[in-house]
């Protein structure tokens, strides 16, 4: 008795060939609904469903494949004498070969404004079912859920058109991880609409982007996934324009920059060091913000990563190309930006981000030792705490000085804690992250800013639990500071800076980054 292939498919890339191969090696074929015409279209011998179950397509298509002459077929052990009595004595016929992917759920919950009903209405139930079923019985059946499999399938089959178990092994594994991330997008996309934060079961599925040379160090494996349902405003879905692939710190990088030149209308550049900022400038061009931020710390930017929010021009190409970087992120390029980039650079990533007004509630997954953190982005700003803050010193700061502020608040909440900004002319001039105790992240951004600290406004990512940091700020010469408060000894940070007549502002809000 010939074998059969039981063929149904959303995706029709590659589809004909592959059936045609599949006949060649004398394989009947069995399909439903639009696979089974475009099949016949094609003048391929093919099968109805209904022919094999004796019972037509119900329910506008939504029962066809749901009976015991399909799944009876697909999950008889051969081997197993008292199996293939009963599907003989009920007239069911094995099936060999599956070949199914399913209704586009993540392409329609993709598309702008989607209907309810759309999304509900391409939740697969028969494929999956199938995929299963064959998955299950891979020993004899051979499925097929990836059209990129096509062509190995069929170099794979013999003369008795069967494949090697283990490459059905294989196709197995890719079956269940297929099905599990279609099942996985369904829940999440029903769990958003019930407004479920923090489900009982969080199952996470993400679709392999790029496989890495090494991780974090050569040592270390390494591979890129990124979300099914792709953010144009991320480094998931960025376009690279130029430049030798990206590596694991470069996308880590790379990310960190683009949350941080995120938080700006005006023109604005960032330049990351090790996932730190290691200057920010803001301007009224980007060429003007550039300028500030590579002021700022024209050491540390060597090797590093430059974001910016603007078009990047011939002029600001210029600039950029007299240095060394790793990767400059935009918005866009002009031809004349990319030439002048390109020329002698064949490393240096170009990457092209499309900018938006990200307002998206973004989970935040960190990994722990048996476990995984979930939380909220920290998306709070400037805007969250304005109209609650607290001038609680003698002198209130100036204009100019809550204009800094209010820049050195945005972008404190990037430097790993403990964090210090400091804040001069537009431009971050000084930074101290990472360290175990405040007044030591202090002093490293006050060292690092020498005489820019003169006239600067200082930002901490949470309270002062003593003066120490206020007294070293003062004797460099900060005018303003801005913090959250809320130390049990917060009276004696703000007599500190009442003795120096510094302006502080408490926020009411902490930006820790662990």
């Amino acid at each position: 008795m010939a074998k059969r292939a039981l063929v149904s498919v959303s995706d029709k890339t590659g589809l004909i060939d592959f059936v045609k191969k599949l006949v060649d090696a004398g394989i009947e074929i069995i399909s439903t609904g639009g696979t089974k015409k475009a099949i016949e279209e094609a003048g391929l011998p093919v099968l109805s469903i209904s022919d094999v179950t004796d019972f037509p397509e119900i329910l506008d298509g939504r029962v066809k494949t749901l009976h015991p002459a399909v799944h009876g077929g697909l999950l008889a052990v051969r081997d197993n004498k008292e199996h293939m009595e009963a599907i003989k004595g009920l007239g069911i016929q094995t099936i060999d070969f599956v070949v199914v992917n399913l209704y586009p759920f993540k392409e329609t919950i993709s598309k702008p404004d989607v209907a309810y009903d759309d999304a509900v209405e391409n939740i697969d139930i028969g494929g999956p079912s199938m995929l299963r079923s064959a998955a299950k019985n891979h020993r004899s059946v051979t499925v097929v859920c990836d059209p990129a499999d096509y062509d190995v399938v069929a170099e794979s089959l013999d003369a008795n058109a069967e494949v090697p178990f283990e490459l059905k092994q294989k196709l197995a594994a890719k079956v269940f991880r297929h099905t599990a991330a279609y099942d996985a997008l369904i829940a999440d996309y029903f769990t958003k609409q019930v407004g479920e934060e923090f489900p009982e079961k969080l199952t996470l599925t993400y679709e392999r982007k790029q496989s890495l040379r090494y991780g974090e160090n050569p040592h270390q494996m390494a591979s890129f996934y990124s979300d099914p349902i792709k953010d144009e405003s991320t480094i998931a879905a960025a376009k690279q324009l130029h430049g030798k692939e990206l590596s694991y710190n470069n996308i880590r990088d790379a990310d960190a920059a683009l949350g941080i030149i995120k938080e700006f209308k005006q023109p604005a550049a960032v330049a990351v060091k090790h996932m730190n900022p290691c200057g920010i400038g803001i301007g009224a061009s980007v060429n003007e913000a550039y300028d500030r931020a590579y002021e700022a710390d024209p050491v540390s930017i060597f090797g590093g990563i430059v974001a910016l929010n603007r078009e990047v021009d011939a002029a600001l190409a210029e600039k950029l190309h007299g240095i060394f970087l790793e990767i400059i992120i935009a918005p866009s390029y002009s031809d004349e930006a990319i030439a002048i980039l390109e020329n002698k650079k064949k490393n240096l990533r170009l990457l092209q981000v499309k900018f938006t007004d990200d307002n998206q509630e973004f989970a935040q997954y960190t990994s722990v030792r048996g476990g995984m953190l979930v939380q909220d982005l920290d998306t709070k700003g400037y805007a969250d705490v304005e109209a609650d803050l607290k001038v609680v010193t003698d002198r209130k700061p100036t204009e100019a000085e809550m204009e800094s502020l209010k820049f050195a608040w945005t972008i404190v909440k990037h430097v790993k804690s403990n964090a210090i900004a400091l804040v001069n002319d537009g431009r971050m001039v000084g930074m101290g992250g990472g360290q175990t105790n405040r007044v030591g992240a202090a002093k490293i951004a006050l060292e690092e800013a020498g005489e820019k600290t003169k006239g600067a406004v200082l930002s901490s990512d949470a309270y002062f639990p003593m003066n120490d940091t206020v007294e070293e700020a003062a004797k460099a010469g900060i005018t303003a500071i801005i913090q959250p408060g809320g130390s049990i000894r917060d009276q004696e940070s703000i007599d500190m800076a009442n003795k120096y007549n510094i302006a502080m502002v408490f926020t009411g809000m902490r930006h820790f980054k662990h």
